[in-house]
């Protein structure tokens, strides 16, 4: 049965470990367990594996040891169609966007709703509120190559999040826009944490530890190097 949705842990790692092809591991002993409406911060120096470990949580990259529990399930258990309707329970914001370049903004950022069987009238509504409250209205028709590296972000930070994801993972979602924007994508990651989204914002930005302190997952060298119910920003 995959309706867990009332359970308190969607997310248990147990010593995983990561690596790419046949390459040293890039992730090494991570133990992780993450609740459901949870928000941490996944910080650290560029290299440190935090990119990597989004992509374990995304399920878009498997394990090379260890376990992983995703939603009640491990997943080296599940086959590829469990596995999908799991992915489809987790908005992911990658850094380079991964949109579709032959599709318009709308249809890039309805493509969740349609997968998930929504009826178009509630695709129209829904996705055109969500760019309008973005600043996008005026770019629905656009294709990603005509936006700018900000609006590519905006367009990909709409589609994470249109379906109300029960996870969202996002890798640095504010680098490519204004303070003014990024303020108002906060307020979006931060809204949908008290709906009850876990969320996992990897970022360099300390103003957004400080102006929204929650607690703080510190990498380095491919390692979780801090206890994630205990480090705020604020304590230091």
């Amino acid at each position: 049965m995959d309706d867990d949705r009332g359970q308190a842990t969607i997310l248990q790692l147990l010593g995983v470990g990561m690596r790419y092809g046949s390459g040293e591991e890039v992730l090494r002993d991570i133990d992780l367990s993450i609740n459901a409406g949870s928000f941490h911060y996944l910080v650290g120096p560029s290299g440190a594996g935090k990119t990597s470990l989004l992509r374990v949580l995304s399920l878009s990259r498997p394990i090379a040891r260890g376990k992983l529990v995703v939603f009640g399930h491990d997943v080296r258990e599940l086959d590829r169609d469990r596995l999908g309707r799991l992915r489809r329970r987790i908005g992911v914001v990658f850094q380079d966007f991964r949109l579709l370049d032959h599709l318009s903004v709308f249809d890039n950022v309805a493509l969740p709703l349609r997968i998930g069987g929504a009826d178009e009238e509630r695709i129209a509504a829904h996705v055109s509120q969500m760019l309008a409250w973005l600043g996008l209205a005026d770019f629905m028709e656009a294709k990603p190559p005509a936006l700018s590296m900000g609006q590519r972000q905006l367009v990909a930070i709409a589609r994470a999040v249109i379906t109300r994801p029960d996870l969202l993972l996002a890798d640095e979602p504010t680098s490519n826009v204004d303070p003014a924007r990024a303020e108002r994508l906060m307020y979006l990651f931060t809204e949908l944490h008290k709906l009850g989204t876990a969320v996992i914002l990897a970022t360099h930005s300390r103003e957004h530890l400080r102006r929204w302190p929650f607690p703080v997952l510190r990498m380095e060298g491919g390692r979780l190097l801090s206890p994630p119910a205990s480090e705020r920003l604020a304590a230091e």
